[in-house]
């Protein structure tokens, strides 16, 4: 059974500057909750029992806020404040995380890379912190592996001319929304995609990944690509490719953000539908 994962932390968020000099963007509120609760929630959800975050400079509010705070839980005690005491000691439950480093931003492959020494599985999940979905992705891979034993990644459909934005695959339909991978392209072209099915951040990796990772060279933007390091693993084993009907919340910059919390609010919070409507009937 996986009961590992590794979740990337440690970028600058630079397209939200200035709200993440000194605030992680994986700790931006959504509902809340930090982003990356609920990815942790999630892997928790999957049956993931250890996670280890990536972190970098200036991150230490991502250990805080999964750490016990004993003087916040005996003044909500004594001021008989339950709900919240409940919230704040469910998150103590999720999993047993810990923490390492990545010491000079290098690269999503690199960050992933760090988890080295924590995997001692055949395979692992990798989420990256700053991505919501509205289902558990987590489990769609876990589903995938079981079936067809190797490595998988979450993809998803997208208009043509957003291709550029993502890695990209190419590769056979096995079944319906299975495919069978033959080719990954970090960022193409719109002209040079191989498709529009993109990779959305949620990978169930084999530990032969890190070899690979050890041995890719920088690639654009000069940094270490997972996706080319996955391309170098496509030549020894077979990856799968789960297209995922989940809403994706892709929290990179603030329309991402609002966007996020725009639409959970409307399903989750009561009247927030209405006043969403009256403002844009004013």
């Amino acid at each position: 059974m996986i009961k590992k994962a590794i979740i990337p932390a440690a970028g600058f968020g630079t397209r939200l500057l200035p709200i993440t000099k000194a605030q992680p963007k994986e700790m931006l509120p959504v509902l809340g909750k930090p982003i990356i609760q609920y990815v942790i929630e999630d892997l928790a959800n999957a049956g993931i029992e250890d996670i280890l975050v990536i972190t970098g400079r200036g991150k230490y509010a991502i250990e805080n806020h999964f750490d016990k705070n004993f003087e916040l839980e005996e003044r909500l005690k004594k001021d008989g404040k339950c709900e919240p005491l409940k919230k704040i000691l469910e998150i103590n439950e999720f999993a047993n995380i810990y923490y390492t480093r990545q010491g000079k931003q290098n690269g999503l492959g690199d960050a992933v890379h760090c988890g080295k020494e924590f995997i001692c599985e055949d395979y692992t999940i990798v989420m990256v912190g700053d991505t919501i979905y509205s289902g558990n992705v987590p489990k769609k891979l876990l589903e995938a592996h079981e079936k067809y034993g190797c490595s998988v990644i979450a993809l998803e459909r997208v208009p043509k001319e957003d291709v550029y934005k993502y890695g990209v695959i190419s590769g056979k339909e096995l079944e319906n929304g299975i495919f069978e991978i033959n080719d990954l392209v970090e960022k193409p072209s719109v002209e040079d995609a191989p498709s529009n099915l993109i990779i959305t951040g949620a990978y169930l990796l084999s530990s032969k990944i890190f070899d690979h990772l050890e041995n890719t060279q920088p690639g654009r933007g000069g940094e270490i690509q997972l996706t080319d390091a996955m391309k170098s693993l496509l030549k020894e084993e077979k990856i799968i490719g789960v297209e995922v009907d989940f809403k994706r919340y892709d929290i990179g910059d603030i329309k991402g953000w609002l966007e996020a919390n725009v639409e959970l609010g409307i399903e989750n919070i009561d009247g927030f539908k209405e006043y969403i409507k009256e403002l844009c009937d004013k």
